[in-house]
């Protein structure tokens, strides 16, 4: 099978060949593994390294390593700052200005970018010229309608105003969401297999809103941006990337059309459970803990992992092999390469891990 069609069975809740593998890292990990493996590309890297799925993002989650400048302000407004990790070993990104805090008159003259620009979108051509055929690509339009609104207001401001200041937060999410939905749809044109969308509404061991309040503000405008995307290609799959615990709208999920649930983070929900539950309805793509065992793990505890994730979530289908979240930068190299090894040792079927 080609990764393509490995993706495919497997999101259609069959057995392929093999599970369909993926690794998500930062930049600082990515150039760890290029200079190991002499690939400049990072998607040639990727596929010498056994991905199935290749993703380019577009829109506000594209600005988080967008420069090397220790500030700067993306297309929305947004001011970031890269910031140094205490060890050395990297940097993260974080927002540090918002173009729509304080006054709530701003959001009357605020102009998002043009959806309809082509260049931002090159990425994307490229990737499935190259790769399309053989790969699985995947289309990211993130911060859909929670993520994306309180990037442009500050998240204090818009929780506040998810529950006091109404109107206004049922346009501003109305703003973001209609982007995404332009974007998503042009994602779809140009030949991406999934549309990974959504916004991080847990924490480790709760959620972010309750659910009451998830329903009334992002729950609809995902249904009406899966719902176009499944329009304009029947084929498309939707995932979405939702961090943290979320167990109390997975119902919701499902309902508004996601047939792919990332990170999966096993630490705030039980895999096993999950695909119990949920395992006729959703696919599961990450679940291999990045939080504990991949940087503070030995190589054996890594490969038990690789094992227990593939045992609790690939039987029958419906699931891609990858770690938790972003593999950070510190992370021994020799566990990245345990991962690497497992993966390539178990995920064929019949399944013996």
């Amino acid at each position: 099978m080609t990764p393509k069609e490995r993706v495919r069975a497997a999101l259609a809740h069959e057995e392929p060949d093999r599970c369909p593998l993926d690794l998500w890292i930062t930049p600082e990990v990515e150039a760890a593994l290029k200079k190991e493996r002499g690939i400049d590309d990072p998607y040639e890297l990727r596929a010498e390294l056994g991905h199935d799925c290749l993703m380019k993002i577009v829109g506000q989650v594209a600005s988080f390593y967008l420069s090397e400048e220790p500030e700067y302000v993306d297309a929305w407004g947004i001011l970031w700052r890269r910031v140094a990790f205490a060890d050395g070993s990297g940097h993260y990104t974080e927002m540090v200005g918002h173009p729509l805090a304080g006054n709530d008159a701003k959001l009357a003259s605020y102009r998002p970018p043009d959806p309809h620009e082509p260049t931002q979108y090159d990425g994307v051509r490229d990737l499935v010229s190259r790769w399309g055929r053989t790969h699985a690509i995947v289309g990211g339009v993130l911060g859909s309608a929670f993520e994306g609104p309180w990037y442009l207001r500050g998240m204090d401001q818009f929780l506040t105003d998810m529950l006091l200041n109404k109107d206004y937060a049922h346009a501003l999410t109305d703003l973001v969401a209609e982007w995404n939905l332009v974007a998503g749809l042009k994602l779809v044109e140009l030949g991406c297999d999934l549309i990974l969308a959504g916004d991080d509404v847990g924490v480790q061991d709760r959620m972010l809103m309750s659910p009451e309040l998830f329903r009334e503000f992002i729950k609809p405008r995902y249904a009406r941006l899966f719902g176009a995307y499944k329009r304009a290609n029947p084929q498309v799959k939707v995932a979405t990337h939702i961090c943290g615990y979320i167990e109390p709208i997975l119902d919701d999920l499902v309902e508004a059309g996601v047939d792919v649930l990332n990170p999966v983070q096993p630490l705030s929900m039980d895999p096993a459970r999950l695909k119990k539950r949920y395992g006729q309805h959703l696919s599961f793509w990450g679940a291999v803990d990045d939080q504990k065992v991949l940087p503070l793990g030995t190589p054996q505890e890594v490969e038990a992992e690789v094992r227990l994730r593939l045992r609790q979530l690939a039987p029958g289908g419906g699931y891609i092999l990858c770690s938790s979240h972003n593999v950070q930068p510190g992370t021994p190299m020799a566990n990245i390469r345990a991962f690497y090894r497992a993966a390539e040792k178990y995920r064929d079927y019949p399944l013996v891990c």
